[in-house]
């Protein structure tokens, strides 16, 4: 039992120390990295069989990696809506998969949710079509975008007029836009359609450190900043916590939604078989932007779910 106890303990304190330091490497190491929020409640179970049987070593080990492990995990999940008055900026954004979104389904969450900014991912051709002749261009008249075929388009849909919009082409050929949205009474905003590549080989690892890397980061002096796509990592793996560390906050896990899954991994080929979801999908504010919701939607068609957040800009 004692040597069960420790076999059972030092995995999880490895883990614990990657994800403490940010020491994930390669892709395998990466993409686990994803499912650190299950591994935290698993974690219980060499604590529980090393107290049991009077294995404490083992059971201070396993009990310092179970608690180091919710530190990083619980606070996504005990936040709440901050009450702030001010201005408003509804986002919504959505990976479209390839543009097999639904695009009617698509125009009734704008409908229902009334953004003022509406940012996609995976956005080609076809499905701009599809959105032109559904009516989204009279519900969001201002655009930028940058339509591909596969997965590397890129689009941001405003209410508000846009100014500075620029196209970028970034690692791996996958699209980003952005643009200062002009809110009446709030100023200048500047958003960005954020999507770079995902981790999904060993040799596609360049290509996400290269797209980490190259995401705007805050400026807590400067212009507001609101980032808001399909960032194909969590809260989990150190390049999105640095990210966030420029300047941002998550808006999900500033409400307690932020352990909420926007992506579920398919086994391939049997695609009926689910493995457990994750958060890849963010909306990332500038920290002078208060929260006041953060909603996981649902859009058929898309592996995905789309993401919104109510966001109160300072006075």
């Amino acid at each position: 039992m004692t040597i069960v106890a420790w076999v059972l303990a030092v995995p999880f304190a490895v883990w614990a120390l990657i994800r403490l330091f940010g020491l994930e490497r390669g892709w395998l190491m990466v993409s686990g990295i994803a499912f650190t929020p299950y591994v935290a409640v698993v974690s219980v179970v060499p604590l529980a069989v090393a107290l049991l049987t009077c294995r404490w070593w083992a059971a201070a080990l396993a009990g310092a990696a179970t608690l180091a492990l919710g530190a990083c995990v619980l606070p996504r999940m005990l936040g709440g809506p901050e009450r702030r008055e001010g201005v408003e900026l509804r986002v919504l954004t959505a990976n479209v998969f390839l543009g097999e979104a639904d695009p009617d389904a698509l125009i009734a969450l704008v409908e229902q949710y009334l953004p003022d900014v509406l940012t996609l991912q995976e956005y080609t051709p076809a499905l701009a079509r599809k959105l032109t002749a559904g009516g989204l261009d009279d519900l969001l008249p201002y655009r930028v975008v940058d339509a591909q075929p596969g997965g590397h388009g890129s689009a941001l849909y405003s209410r508000h007029s846009l100014t500075g919009t620029d196209r970028r082409i970034g690692a791996g050929g996958y699209r980003s836009v952005t643009a200062a949205v002009e809110v009446p009474g709030g100023g200048s905003v500047l958003v960005e359609s954020a999507h770079p590549p995902a981790p999904y080989a060993a040799d596609q690892m360049g290509h996400w450190l290269t797209g980490q890397a190259s995401m705007d980061r805050a400026t807590p002096d400067g212009p507001l900043r609101v980032l808001a796509g399909d960032f194909n990592s969590t809260l989990d793996h150190a390049a999105l916590r640095a990210l966030i560390f420029s300047g941002y906050r998550d808006a999900a896990s500033v409400v307690g939604r932020g352990l909420t899954p926007t992506w579920r991994l398919h086994r391939w080929p049997l695609r009926r078989t689910r493995l457990p979801g994750v958060a890849l999908d963010h909306i990332l504010a500038d920290r002078r932007i208060a929260v006041r919701a953060a909603v996981v939607c649902s859009l058929p068609g898309t592996d995905h779910r789309p993401l919104f957040a109510e966001l109160i800009l300072p006075g």
